[in-house]
């Protein structure tokens, strides 16, 4: 059985060579001196999610590092990966494993959404929001996007149609009582 393809071009294609240039740094840093960053992609976590992610990780401890940059005040700002660090505080954890980026604001937000986004957990709309955020930070087409995170045009086009329903339409969609196909036919009826 084959593995689902991963994105296409990934951070790569929207940074240029900023991220092979950016000094890798993988490291084990204390829980307390994270801090989660400006660039979620996520809502609100779901709290019940959050402490069976919390008993995995007290069973395994955390398997994939914690995405960092350097903040000025000698803190790390979280660009991926946040569920993972209050998962494991709620894991009384006081060490979790980071990889360390020299990121901008712009890649910054980039690289936090191309990582959600390969993790596949988004709901329809965060989706949609992270798309609509890389297209005005970067001045990207809907092409290119399409091309920088692996995803087919029309797919990109037909998540963004969602940012045009009502809040209150978005919001189902974002707590699961709608699926993002039928709130795409609420834009069609419209």
């Amino acid at each position: 059985m084959s593995k689902a393809p991963r994105l296409g071009k990934g951070l790569s294609a929207l940074l240029g060579d900023a991220t092979a240039a950016s000094q890798d740094s993988a490291r084990t840093l204390p829980i307390a001196s994270l801090r989660p960053g400006p660039f979620q992609a996520r809502g609100p976590m779901d709290q019940g999610a959050l402490e069976e992610l919390a008993a995995s990780i007290r069973r395994h401890g955390v398997l994939q590092p914690i995405l960092v940059r350097p903040a000025a005040d000698g803190t790390f700002e979280i660009i991926g990966g946040e569920r993972r660090w209050r998962a494991a505080q709620a894991a009384q954890l006081h060490e979790v494993p980071v990889l360390v980026r020299d990121f901008d604001d712009g890649e910054a937000m980039a690289a936090g959404l191309v990582e959600n986004l390969q993790r596949e957990d988004l709901n329809a709309v965060e989706e949609a929001e992270g798309y609509q955020r890389l297209i005005d930070q970067f001045g990207l087409t809907q092409l290119a996007l399409s091309e920088a995170v692996g995803k087919s045009r029309p797919h990109i086009s037909n998540t963004l149609r969602l940012l045009g329903l009502p809040e209150r339409v978005r919001e189902l969609v974002r707590d699961g009582a709608l699926s993002a196909g039928h709130a795409r036919a609420v834009i069609g009826a419209a």
